[in-house]
């Protein structure tokens, strides 16, 4: 998303929308911060480029925001169920292109997915996961999900690997995996051949299942 500048409707602004608000804008994106309470309205005013304090659920309110003008819409209010669902719903119907929501449960995560929800997180969750993951594989800096059990990693170049090509380590055929790309200092490299040198310090972004990148770590 950097170079193009965006415009980002964030609606509840609990720790995870304020989170997301303030992110958004320090990326160089617009956001408009939107919530009922006036003093997380208050907090939120100088770190995004509009905050107002409304009741989105209200239709002639919601109206009145012109979601359907935003690139993405950002969900956050996970405690209120039913407010949850009514505004993502609204935000479909207004043709907003991207719909995010946060949800509490796996019920709320289902029926948010049935209403039509582009994607669902569940920040408290994936937090916990990522510091499990860091206990127990310190070499592991990020893990995305794709669709079904395709995994992105990024992680500290494997021990097993270092010093040989990617041919030499035979990488996908061993492990399962591919590498994407390869960061070594400041520099980014995605053109890689088989006899690309994989050198220690060396940070690799592969994919691969959970299961097959589960067993780099072994």
């Amino acid at each position: 998303m950097k170079g193009k500048k965006k415009q980002f409707l964030v609606l509840g602004l609990g720790r995870f929308g304020s989170a997301v608000a303030r992110s958004l804008c320090e990326m160089g994106h617009e956001v408009l911060a939107v919530d009922s309470d006036a003093e997380a309205v208050q907090a939120i005013s100088p770190h995004v480029t509009q905050a107002v304090q409304a009741d989105a659920t209200d239709d002639e309110v919601f109206s009145s925001l012109d979601a359907g003008s935003y690139d993405a819409a950002i969900v956050s209010i996970g405690s209120n169920v039913r407010d949850s669902i009514l505004i993502s719903v609204l935000c479909k119907e207004a043709g907003v292109p991207l719909v995010v929501a946060k949800a509490s449960d796996d019920l709320h995560a289902k029926v948010l997915s049935k209403v039509g929800v582009d994607r669902v997180v569940f920040p408290e969750r994936d937090m916990g996961q990522r510091a499990a993951r860091a206990l127990v594989m310190p070499q592991m800096l990020d893990l995305m999900t794709l669709s079904g059990d395709a995994r992105v990693a990024e992680m500290h170049l494997p021990e097993k690997w270092q010093n040989k090509t990617l041919v030499q380590a035979d990488i996908r055929r061993n492990w399962g995996v591919t590498v994407l790309a390869v960061r070594r200092g400041d520099q980014t490299i995605t053109t890689l051949n088989a006899d690309f040198l994989l050198l220690p310090g060396d940070i690799v972004l592969v994919l691969g299942t959970q299961q097959a990148i589960d067993t780099i770590q072994d």
